[in-house]
């Protein structure tokens, strides 16, 4: 397939994620507060879209409390920064197995909650998109699996569908594509869908350009992607997708990093990347034209 390079391109900041950065760095926001200043500044810098999980505020660990969720949002909203708000669904599906020999029952760690439960937060808080990470897979940072089983998945893209909330498909490998497309023949997603391509997460897609491609070609024409890659491969990854026709990602989830040596803030990754792709002769795009090209809707949060 010929490249296509995009000429407008969105930018989303991954805020502050799920992993285990909190002591790494000074700059991963915790608190409600600190997300939502990070995210307001992000969006100042150039991001159209805002990516938030919340942490404990005390000991940074990731948490999926509805209120630390409804907090984030009614800052950044009461802000009056104009951003697209996309909220994470992909806490609750966590397996931790016992010893190789005796695998069951699941230990400490494992986080398995039901679909409605996943995603309360987000009829909640009523953000444009939120995530649907569209598979099961091993990961590196622990030794626990991602679980997102097809029943699960038609139930939470149920529910994203008639919440009108954008479902973005997180797509760690070619199948997690495959099966997205199923959501979509099935009547459980509509389309045009969103994708984000994650290339680098261990044990998903490698993020060499001939993984990166094959999973490029495996999104359907009419539909919209984005990509990212971790750490030093952050930046390299934002004129890859530009080149191929896709939106960006960056952020404090997937990369600590502005320079060797030197940690960043999301607002300085944001910035960067505004600059790759305008020096490869395209235009970063707002949150009002995201909302046109995607069709969301901004909506009021439900009232408690």
């Amino acid at each position: 397939m010929p490249l296509d390079m995009n000429k407008e391109v969105f930018i989303t900041c991954a805020v502050t994620g799920s992993g285990s950065t909190q002591d790494r760095s000074p700059h991963v926001p915790r608190s409600p507060a600190q997300i939502a200043e990070s995210a307001i500044a992000a969006a100042k810098a150039g991001a159209a879209v805002v990516h938030c999980h919340v942490r404990d505020p005390e000991s940074g660990a990731p948490s999926r409390d509805p209120k630390l969720y409804r907090e984030v949002t009614e800052r950044i909203r009461d802000s009056e920064t104009d951003v697209v708000l996309n909220l994470t669904a992909g806490m609750g599906g966590d397996m931790v197995f016992g010893s190789t020999d005796s695998p069951l029952p699941l230990i400490e760690g494992t986080d398995m909650i039901g679909a409605a439960e996943r995603v309360a937060h987000v009829a909640e808080c009523r953000p444009e998109i939120c995530t649907l990470d569209c598979g099961t897979m091993n990961f590196a940072e622990a030794d626990y699996v991602m679980t997102n089983t097809p029943g699960m998945l038609v139930a939470m893209g149920r529910m994203m569908t008639e919440l009108g909330v954008k479902p973005e498909i997180e797509a760690f490998d070619t199948g997690h594509l495959w099966y997205a497309k199923q959501l979509v023949a099935d009547g459980v997603l509509e389309a045009p869908a969103l994708v984000q391509l994650c290339m680098g997460v261990p044990w998903g897609a490698p993020d060499d350009l001939n993984t990166f491609m094959a999973m490029v070609n495996n999104v359907p024409s009419d539909w919209t992607f984005s990509a990212f890659s971790l750490g030093r491969n952050q930046m390299a990854y934002v004129a890859a997708s530009v080149l191929a026709g896709g939106h960006v990602r960056v952020g404090l989830e997937d990369n600590l990093w502005l320079d060797k040596g030197v940690l960043a803030e999301n607002w300085q990754l944001v910035e960067r990347a505004g600059t790759i792709i305008e020096n490869m002769g395209a235009r970063v795009i707002g949150p009002a034209e995201v909302r046109d090209r995607l069709g969301l809707t901004k909506r009021a949060p439900k009232a408690l």
